[in-house]
Parts: structure tokens; sequence; C-alpha cells
């Protein structure tokens, strides 16, 4: 800081120099000057607290997340990797974990269902948009015009708010529901659906429920406007144009059935690599990327949620991901960062006010959802400072 000092009189002075007649007026423009110089140097009057990382500094905040990462306990080996806006990465591994590992995707798929559906959209070569109603492109969706079923549309579908949330029960106590089954034909399985939701009276966007229903409704939808014979085939042109998903596939319960928000094995590297594609603006256009982000939920009553179940926090519902929240009121503060968190602890995401992206790649025990959020927790302060670069005070 830059001290300037300038010579006071005491008043018994000020008084001599008067009765001298030798008294001065203050010169206020050097004084202002002075001011000026004071201010301009130290930012008014406060020292700065953030200066640019040195390469030596980025690497000491690199060991300090492993060393954070390793030594917390954890219920199942992982591998965690983050890269920034400017193309720095950093992973680390442990016990039998790799990027190569391939993992079942549980909840982790729902973005990439998602991101899937609205590039056929984007492309403009089908006649799927998000205004689309099932009944547009289901011949067995026929509700009543005017009826709760009739106003869906594939944006309350991919926002999970269509009302569509009850999953059938099975057939018989011995069997498993249709999402669960090896052997369903896949379009049956939509018709239980339906057929299980079509008289509940939920208007579209009136409530919002997490559950599998919608996005198998949803792929549905994009395998008709398509032409195409299957998900897998949808999936298999999406991975043909993008290059993406090479060594993962949809294939839970079964390659037929498959359960788009849950159904997915993929590796880490696999996932980074659509991560790194999204962020850059190479899957969808500014205006579809922008709907994928924003939050879609409106004023819609959170019936089923569970990120409030598993961590007390009320995070609105995008497109296939949520948008994460700073605080645990109705009042969400943005932290610009959108995720799309698993049941067995996988933690995808992007932040975009921070300028980068990664994934915690794991695979605990069904329910271990927030175990994978509170792992990533302990080293998020940190990994932000890396990826912007931000070191100091």
């Amino acid at each position: 800081m830059l001290w300037i000092s300038f010579p006071l009189l005491s008043k018994r002075s000020q008084f001599n120099a008067a009765r001298r007649g030798n008294t001065r007026k203050a010169s206020w423009p050097f004084l202002f000057l002075c001011l000026a110089l004071i201010f301009s140097c130290t930012g008014s009057g406060a020292s700065p607290t953030n200066t640019t990382c040195t390469g030596e500094q980025l690497t000491q905040l690199e060991q300090s997340m492993t060393s954070t990462l390793i030594s917390t306990p954890t219920d199942t080996d992982f591998t965690l990797m983050l890269e920034s806006a400017d193309g720095r990465t950093y992973s680390v591994s442990t016990g039998a974990s790799t990027s190569a590992t391939s993992y079942e995707s549980a909840s982790t798929s729902k973005l990439v269902t998602a991101v899937v559906i609205l590039s056929l959209v984007d492309q403009g070569t089908t006649t799927l948009t998000l205004d689309s109603k099932p009944q547009d492109l289901i011949s067995f969706w026929t509700p009543m015009v005017g009826t709760p079923a009739s106003k869906v549309t594939l944006r309350h579908l991919l926002s999970f708010t269509s009302g569509f949330m009850t999953e059938p029960d099975p057939v018989s106590p011995a069997l498993l529901g249709c999402l669960d089954r090896q052997i369903q034909i896949f379009e049956d399985c939509v018709q239980q659906i339906y057929n299980t939701n079509k008289d509940n009276n939920i208007e579209p966007g009136g409530q919002f429920y997490y559950s599998s229903t919608h996005l198998q409704i949803a792929g549905l939808m994009a395998i008709n406007a398509g032409g195409y014979p299957s998900w897998t085939k949808v999936f298999d042109d999406f991975k043909l144009r993008t290059g993406l998903f090479s060594h993962s596939t949809y294939d839970l319960p079964s390659a037929t059935n498959p359960r788009l928000a849950g159904g997915m094995h993929w590796t880490g590297e696999d996932y980074l690599e659509f991560l790194r594609t999204l962020y850059k603006g190479q899957l969808l256009s500014d205006n579809m990327r922008k709907e994928l982000w924003a939050s879609q939920r409106g004023s819609a009553t959170v019936e089923s949620s569970p990120v409030r179940d598993a961590l007390s926090e009320d995070w609105p519902y995008a497109l296939g991901n949520w948008v994460e929240c700073a605080n645990s009121s109705s009042n969400c503060v943005p932290t610009g960062r959108n995720s799309g968190p698993g049941a067995y602890g996988a933690y995808p995401f992007i932040d975009v006010k921070k300028g980068y992206f990664g994934i915690l790649a794991r695979q605990g025990a069904l329910g271990t959802f927030r175990n994978g959020i509170a792992l990533f927790r302990t080293v998020q302060d940190t990994a932000g400072k890396w990826a912007t670069k931000s070191c100091g005070n």
C-alpha cells in the first residue's frame, strides 16, 4: 500500500502563524490528486485477494486434491477426472477403478438420453420438437381432447413434469415390472405406462416427479419420429454422427428393452469426452443448450426428488439434468453447475461459471447417491481454484 503523509499544524501553531500573518490556503487540487493516487494504487484501500496461480501453485492444488481424496473413507473405488476450459486435466483413481472401467450408469444416463433426443430435435430431420405430443407419434396414445394426458409434450417428459410418473405393476408377484424385465417389448412397456397413468388427471407441468417412466415415453417418440426400429439404432446413429461413447451402450435390463433413465454401461473416458463435446458447444445449437441447462420445473410442486431426500437441498430440474443451487431454500441461487448424479454415486457435471467439467466414476451399492457428491465436495473448493487459476487470499 502507498502511504502519503501530510504535515499537520497543531491549533497553537495555526494560531501563532495567523498572528504572524503568514497562513496559507490549502492546496485542494494537490490534496485530491494525492488521494486519487492512494485509491488507485490500493483498489479503494483494499488489498487484492486473488492472483493468477503459478504452475507450482496449480501443482500444489492438484496434490492437495489427491491427498484429500485418497485419505477420505469411501464405500467403493473411484476415478475422478476433471478438465478445465483451457484444456488442463486432472485425474485420480483408487483401487481397481480406472478411466476405462465399465460402470452401470444408474441415473447418469438421463443426461445422455436427453441430449440424444435433443440432437434429433436440433437436426430438424424429423418432425420432433419440444412441443411435440406423444399422440403425434405413438399410435396407442389416444386420450380424449382436453384431458391432461392430451396436453403432455416432449418438454414435460424430459423435465419429469408430465404427470406420467407411476411405473406399471408387474402382472404377477413373481415377475418384475416391465421397466426391469429383460424379455420385454419396449413399445409394449410404454403402452403399459400409458394405461397406468392416463386417467390420473395430473396436469402436465403441475408436479415434478423423479421417475423412469417419462424418458421411456420420450424415447419411443424419438424412435418413431426418426423411423428407427429400436432405441439401440437411435443410439448407434448418435454414436456414428458424433464419434462418442465408443465403449458404452444401453443394455439394462437388456438391449431390446433398455431403461433410458438408468440402463447404460459407460466408461469414465467415454463420459468425460461426452461432457467435453457438450461443453464446447459441438453437440447442440446454442438455443438447444440453453433449453438443456435451464430450469424447466416452473411452478410445479415437488412430489419426488432424490436430491431433496438425500441432501435436503432443493435443486430444480432442467432437461435430463439438475440445476444445482447454493442453498436449500425454495429461493434457488444457481451455482452455474448442472449435474446428473446416479444412484450408485457417480457424479458427472459441467460448471459453466468456473469453466470446467468432470465426472466422478464409481459404482457403490444402490442408494449411495449422496456418497459421490459428498466425496467430490471434499475437494470442490480446491477444484474451483484449480479450474479458474485463482490463488491468493
